[in-house]
């Protein structure tokens, strides 16, 4: 893999997440669904407004290629997550990587920059939601040592999915770790 640049999203690059979030949301999600739900998502969840608030109670990162930023990490802790809301741990709630750069190695540099951020503040497990139809999605996350420990109902436009949530600690036992090709981290 290599070496990702990764930059801490402020307010001025507002425009910027908001183009990368709604092409990638699209990208990922329009095949599966109405054109309707699609467009009254992307309106309300989307919009410079929406994002500017969220800026504030959440960390965004974007990886960069270049000048561009290719792929996108949100994060929250208590009392920002959408879920869980507990300050044991961190979730997830968005990473999305434009399709034209899927498996060169952004969604993982983000993954690992979330479970750094998890260390930092004292987590004890990350977690997140993915639609129950994002295969590609769940098999990236199992491979990254996360499980399936719940669902919940994520509205999109006017229809309700099953949303997975999946939840993997910090540090993974020497057997999990084994398991799932992936190396413990330790501090």
């Amino acid at each position: 893999m290599k070496n990702v640049e990764i930059k801490k999203v402020g307010l001025e690059d507002l425009a910027k997440l908001q183009a990368i979030s709604r092409q990638t949301f699209h990208e990922t999600f329009a095949s599966l669904n109405s054109a309707e739900n699609m467009l009254a998502y992307l309106e309300a969840s989307f919009s410079l407004e929406k994002l500017g608030l969220e800026i504030h109670e959440s960390d965004f990162y974007f990886a960069m290629d270049g000048n561009e930023p290719v792929a996108y990490l949100k994060v929250n802790l208590a009392p920002a997550q959408t879920e869980l809301q507990e300050t044991g741990g961190l979730e997830i709630e968005r990473i999305y990587v434009l399709k034209s750069q899927q498996g060169k190695g952004y969604g993982s540099a983000l993954f690992d920059l979330a479970l750094e951020m998890a260390a930092e503040k004292g987590a004890g497990y990350i977690w997140l939601g993915v639609w129950e139809k994002n295969v590609a999605a769940i098999e990236f996350y199992t491979k990254k040592g996360m499980e399936i420990f719940d669902s919940h109902v994520f509205t999109l436009g006017n229809e309700e999915q099953l949303d997975f949530l999946m939840r993997r600690p910090l540090y993974l036992s020497p057997e999990t770790a084994k398991t799932n090709g992936q190396s413990l981290r330790k501090n």
